[in-house]
């Protein structure tokens, strides 16, 4: 017997600005389905999921769910307005026989159903948001980043129950140890189409290399045909227009199909300058101690940090992990014992609560702003890394578009918030990189380009993250901190860490975790297909920079095949020798590089 889908989505179509998001999307939510929502920041994730929700209208199509099915959505910023309290919120239009779910979601999700809405952060908000959903338990639970502002206690708690549920639920994350551990389907959104793997997020990022290897092939193929079609029409049109007008209008539909295909976003064009060397001690602290009315944040704690390591603090909500941070920084004293830091250093700090972009200042004035990115007497430019740049261009080296420099920080999506913040800290040279939770909203392709750069970074890093995956990718060492003062150090990242203590409260399976992390992998591990996230992009960039090169050649052999240039024009036939030879030096190591990479990629 067919089964009765949980929600079924018919032909929707959307437009915002302009510009379809969806067009035609059609998709079906089975009983029991897992699904993982994925895309680039910016493609639609929410905003279909919110369509699913019923939230958003579409302009067009049919949103049915199915007969009696209940569905629940936990959105990213929660509307609040009419309650006193985060438990009001949590307990609105439960029945009183089920007011001890919301109290037992509460204590998994830790918070606190007494706080007043009007002074709870949005992390707590959004932990009351996700209690009334779980206490509601619907048929079909739409969750939209639940596990921003959890700490790892909280999301291993909330994983437990999604595996445990009966209920469908479709699931957007930044966390792919979670996705990973959750999900046996996989929604992807790219430039507006939506496709479906029956595979769980542990399968996405092969799926998703393979289908872009597949279209830079086909891509790849029609640009030929069209080079080879264009020759043909150069050389020999004109003696047989009448009989191949047809060749022609041929040739035209093929630059028709080139013209509406929609490119990739690329990656973000970050980079992380080390700047002078920092002396080999990078700071030192010696039993150093920290209470707040009466509680004991840190008892006395001492740690040495060396030029280049990548250390990271872990451990439960509010426990003091960016308080025993700003300590070793400088930016807290600490209530007994010192700290001393090494010579030479440069820092750049990522704080979670972005408190450095001032929401209702745009884009631009964010960049222009800093004192440390102003060029003198230049409004329109920034420095970055010691080198001038027009503030737009910056701008798009991140993804951003030209619209957007004057739009103001509060418009911005999570994931756009973070990339700006990050556009700041890397204009500047640094050999200390303090990251304050910098995985939030982030999406996988940026998340594994910035591990990549840390994992090349010269300098140190110290990281605050509740990121498993992340954790495992980046720390070499890892301090705990798990309540009481007390704050432990450990070798290794967040898998070495619960290994030595001897009790992995991680739900992840044990085969999950030798995936996320190869025997003697340390901070800098191999991704699976041999080729670190930079140099798979690069190796895709190739093919489309060796033909240019290939087409510049032609055009200068060309030039160049004229016998009377030399006599008549000296000074050109000189530079278009040399440009011809400077290209074929490129185009000779551009097509080593291929080479080695394409051999790198196989092993």
């Amino acid at each position: 017997m067919a089964r009765v889908p949980l929600l079924q989505l018919s032909d929707i179509s959307l437009t915002f600005g302009g510009d379809p998001v969806f067009d035609d999307l059609s998709l079906v939510v089975q009983p029991g389905d897992r699904v993982a929502l994925v895309g680039r920041n910016g493609s639609g994730k929410s905003t279909l999921m919110k369509v699913m929700g019923g939230l958003v209208e579409p302009d067009r199509g049919e949103v049915v769910p199915g007969p009696g099915v209940n569905v629940g959505y936990m959105e990213q910023d929660p509307d609040m307005t009419g309650f006193s309290t985060l438990g009001d919120f949590a307990i609105h239009g439960l029945e009183p026989s089920d007011l001890y779910k919301v109290e037992r979601a509460g204590e998994g999700l830790k918070f606190d159903p007494a706080r007043p809405v009007e002074t709870a952060s949005g992390g707590e908000r959004r932990r009351a948001a996700l209690a009334r959903l779980m206490a509601e338990a619907p048929d079909l639970m739409l969750l939209d980043e639940p596990t921003n502002h959890l700490d790892i206690e909280a999301i291993a708690w909330l994983e437990a129950e999604l595996k445990a549920t009966r209920a469908g639920f479709v699931l957007i994350s930044h966390d792919r140890a979670f996705l990973r551990e959750l999900t046996r389907a996989t929604l992807w959104i790219d430039r507006g189409n939506v496709r479906r793997q029956e595979k769980g997020f542990a399968a996405f990022e092969a799926w998703r290399d393979t289908v872009w290897e597949e279209e830079d092939t086909a891509r790849h193929k029609l640009n030929r045909k069209i080079k080879a079609e264009a020759r043909w029409a150069v050389e020999g049109i004109s003696a047989r227009r009448k009989r191949n007008m047809g060749r022609v209008r041929a040739l035209q539909d093929l630059r028709s199909e080139r013209a509406a295909q929609i490119t990739r976003q690329g990656t973000a064009a970050m980079a992380l300058d080390a700047g002078p060397k920092s002396g080999r001690k990078v700071l030192e602290a010696n039993d150093i101690s920290k209470s707040y009315d009466g509680n004991t944040i840190l008892a006395p704690f001492s740690l040495k940090v060396q030029r280049g390591d990548r250390i990271a603090f872990v451990g439960p909500n509010g426990v003091g992990k960016t308080t025993l941070l700003k300590m070793l920084i400088g930016e807290v004293a600490p209530d007994s014992g010192t700290v001393s830091h090494g010579t030479n250093l440069e820092r750049a700090v990522f704080d979670q609560t972005r408190s450095k972009l001032d929401p209702d200042a745009s884009l631009w004035d964010s960049l222009t702003g800093d004192p440390d990115m102003r060029v003198s007497g230049k409004a329109d430019q920034v420095m970055v890394r010691g080198t001038p740049k027009h503030v737009v261009g910056y701008l798009k080296e991140f993804l951003f578009d030209e619209a957007q420099a004057r739009a103001p920080v509060r418009s911005l999506s999570g994931g756009e918030k973070a990339r700006l913040l990050l556009a700041k800290i890397m204009a500047r040279s640094s050999n200390l990189l303090v990251l304050d939770e910098p995985t939030n909203d982030l999406d996988v392709e940026t998340l594994d380009l910035l591990q990549d750069l840390l994992g090349q970074y010269d300098g140190t890093v110290l990281l605050v993250s509740h990121d498993r995956d992340f954790l495992d990718r980046v720390a070499v060492t890892t301090i705990a901190m798990e309540g009481d003062g007390k704050a432990t150090v450990y070798a290794g990242g967040w898998s070495d860490y619960q290994s030595q203590r001897g009790c992995i409260t991680s739900t992840e399976s044990v085969e999950t975790q030798k995936k996320t992390t190869p025997s003697g992998a340390k901070s800098k591990q191999a991704p699976k297909s041999g080729l670190s996230f930079t140099e798979r992009h690069r190796l895709d960039a190739l093919p489309a920079e060796i033909e240019r090169l290939e087409v510049e050649m032609s055009k200068l052999q060309e030039l160049l095949s004229d016998p009377d240039l030399y006599t008549r024009e000296p000074v050109k036939f000189r530079k278009a020798t040399e440009a011809l030879a400077e290209r074929q030096n490129r185009l000779d190591a551009a097509e080593e590089e291929w080479l080695r990479l394409e051999e790198k990629a196989e092993a």
